[in-house]
């Protein structure tokens, strides 16, 4: 039997990440779950107006998105509890800088993307930046055979409902091949 949830946002786990932007010279980073991937090489971040890394964003056009692994999760809630206003969040991380010279990345994060700001969607409490990925950074610790290996990485997972993180279990099957099985033909 069903059990209607009214209009309950149910696509979690979500990955939670730290996104990085340059805020009044400072690298700043605030914690966000709610990203999505549009295509192969963007992706989208909501962040409510009244966030601080907001306006760095906006200055300097890019950001990056960092991946934490597990052993972050204290660092990472943290950067979610508390304002760049107040305290300078920067001196939790080493950070690194690409190509785009303003996007300021994590070196703890096993996994990097600096990204172009592309687009600003204005929605009334939250703003959408929409960047291109204009580069990857992995740490080659996390990697099986040339490709990121998640299972090393131990991304942070988001549930809303329980207001909780949680760890990536094991693989299921393999996409693009578990449904062969079923095509007639």
């Amino acid at each position: 039997m069903k059990v209607e949830l009214g209009n309950t946002f149910c696509l979690y786990p979500m990955p939670t990440v730290l996104v990085g932007a340059t805020v009044n010279g400072k690298a700043n980073y605030i914690t966000i779950a709610h990203l999505g991937v549009l295509g192969m090489s963007s992706l989208a971040i909501s962040m409510a107006k009244a966030h601080y890394t907001n306006a760095g964003i906006r200055e300097h056009r890019c950001f990056s998105v960092n991946i934490p692994s597990a052993e972050l999760v204290a660092k990472t809630d943290y950067c979610g509890l508390v304002s760049g206003r107040e305290v300078d969040k920067g001196i939790l991380f080493e950070t690194f800088y690409g190509s785009l010279q303003r996007a300021p990345m994590i070196t703890e994060c096993p996994i990097n993307m600096e990204c172009r700001l592309n687009e600003i969607i204005d929605f009334p409490r939250h703003d959408i930046f929409i960047g291109e990925v204009a580069a990857t950074y992995c740490d080659e610790a996390v990697m099986t055979d040339g490709v990121v290996d998640f299972a090393k990485v131990r991304p942070i997972l988001f549930v809303m409902n329980d207001k909780s993180y949680w760890k990536l279990g094991e693989r299921l099957a393999k996409a693009w091949d578990v449904g062969k099985a079923l095509k007639k033909g």
